[in-house]
């Protein structure tokens, strides 16, 4: 029979390690946003090189599992004299990861706008610059916004892995708890249902944001 009561007396712990969990995902989707604008802009740039070291950066990354890559930050790096602590490990390694999707779903978005537009802002008077920033950018990240919350959403859950290199989050509190209590239905039940909300608020934020641009 299962039985909740226990999973009530470390309810706060898994709170903390939801916190965590929300903490890294959102510091990697950040990062992996300025880091994304980068390899974009560099996979369309007209140096010969700086386009294929940003292919073969998006291939590696979306091409190789998450766990490889947190494996490689967090054990091959001191080999190389560079030691991050786990959790610094774990932000490094989504961040890696997410900047190649969001660097693709970025340049999807430079695809679909009109190339009239670029033309008419340099007959303004605009620098490559000015339309980049004024022009390009703002649509670029209002029609991209679904698949960017998709990804923030998936980054959410696939944080679950960073438990594996000794992060106390969400995931990792409830497998020790399981463990210590012989209850693990319960609590993984439990931290599915908070993976949810932070996955549903994230939605719904999305979903938000796109009405009020619409709305404009």
């Amino acid at each position: 029979m299962l039985d909740f009561s226990v999973v009530l007396q470390h309810f706060p712990q898994l709170l903390a390690g939801m916190a965590v969990t929300f903490g890294v995902s959102m510091a990697a989707i950040g990062l992996g946003f300025f880091l994304g604008w980068a390899i974009c802009l560099g996979s369309v740039s007209p140096r010969p090189v700086l386009p294929a070291i940003c292919r073969g950066y998006v291939s590696f990354f979306r091409g190789t599992p998450l766990l490889v890559q947190l494996t490689l930050v967090f054990y091959a790096l001191p080999g190389i004299g560079i030691s991050l602590p786990p959790l610094a490990a774990a932000v490094a390694a989504l961040t890696m990861n997410t900047a190649a999707f969001q660097a693709e779903i970025l340049r999807s978005g430079f695809q679909m706008l009109p190339k009239g537009q670029v033309e008419a802002a340099r007959d303004l008077g605009f620098t490559r610059w000015q339309t980049l920033r004024h022009v390009q950018m703002p649509q670029v990240f209002r029609t991209m916004l679904p698949a960017l919350t998709n990804e923030t959403i998936d980054i959410i859950k696939n944080s679950a892995l960073v438990s594996t290199v000794a992060v106390t989050e969400l995931m990792r509190t409830a497998q020790i708890y399981a463990s210590t209590t012989y209850r693990p239905i319960e609590f993984f039940v439990v931290a599915g249902a908070l993976y949810l909300v932070l996955t549903m608020g994230i939605a719904r934020c999305g979903a938000m944001l796109e009405r009020r641009w619409h709305a404009r």
